[in-house]
């Protein structure tokens, strides 16, 4: 039964969508916020749009969503110098993270979610962070989490919760788990609307949405919609 008020951070990406509608399920009042802090994929932004108002037309539940916010924080792209804020190569650093790594951004990105919770009165927050399916980023490991809800609640002297109900999803999973959310309707949605590819590419449709088809964003979309298409008809 759906309960209480949650904020989600929603990019408009395919996770962020399966948080969403997982949220939807489970709350009465379903709050989103989103980030332009420069990310070279900035289409992301104007699709989060487009599947808000989708989500509207396909799942009945979407009669929770309230309020969103965008908030820009261009400070975080002045002081990154990575693939996804800058046009350059993406490929492995020294410190054997992608260099899609932002360092801080998710950090960041659940301070300010949580300080308009605050204000809001929302105690939890939801995530599509995840540890099985992930490019080895620090700061989507639920350890990560643990820390800053902990943080996060010491520091705003009141509780939060941080949900994250991708942690321990692979792809294959998050596309199933979408089906057993909104079925047809909600997968299609994602498929055509979300926006997952770090290079920002709209031009090419595939058979699990748009991409550039070769960047880890894509190569993990694509590779988790095959393995779950594939387990979809061995079970027929």
């Amino acid at each position: 039964m759906p309960n209480g008020s949650v904020l989600v951070l929603f990019s408009g990406g395919q996770d962020s969508t399966v948080c969403l509608a997982w949220a939807l399920k489970r709350y009465e009042r379903v709050e989103t916020i989103g980030f332009r802090y420069g990310q070279r994929h900035a289409i992301e932004m104007t699709q989060r749009e487009v599947v808000l108002t989708e989500l509207r037309k396909a799942l009945p539940e979407a009669t929770h969503l309230a309020d969103d916010t965008v908030l820009d924080l261009p400070a975080l792209s002045a002081i990154s110098d990575t693939s996804l804020t800058r046009d350059s190569k993406i490929s492995f650093a020294a410190s054997g993270l992608p260099t899609t790594f932002v360092p801080g951004r998710n950090l960041l990105f659940l301070t300010y979610a949580a300080a308009l919770a605050y204000r809001r009165g929302i105690g939890a927050l939801v995530t599509g962070m995840c540890e099985t399916d992930y490019s080895g980023y620090p700061d989507c490991r639920r350890a990560t989490i643990d820390a800053m809800e902990k943080a996060l609640a010491l520091g705003m002297d009141r509780p939060i919760r941080i949900e994250t109900p991708l942690m321990h999803l692979d792809k294959a999973a998050t596309w199933a788990l979408a089906h057993q959310l909104g079925g047809e309707p909600l997968v299609d949605l994602i498929v055509e609307h979300t926006h997952t590819c770090y290079l920002g590419d709209r031009s090419q449709r595939h058979a699990w949405g748009y991409g550039c088809g070769t960047c880890p964003a894509c190569d993990l979309r694509a590779k988790g919609w095959q393995k779950w298409r594939a387990t979809l008809i061995e079970g027929s």
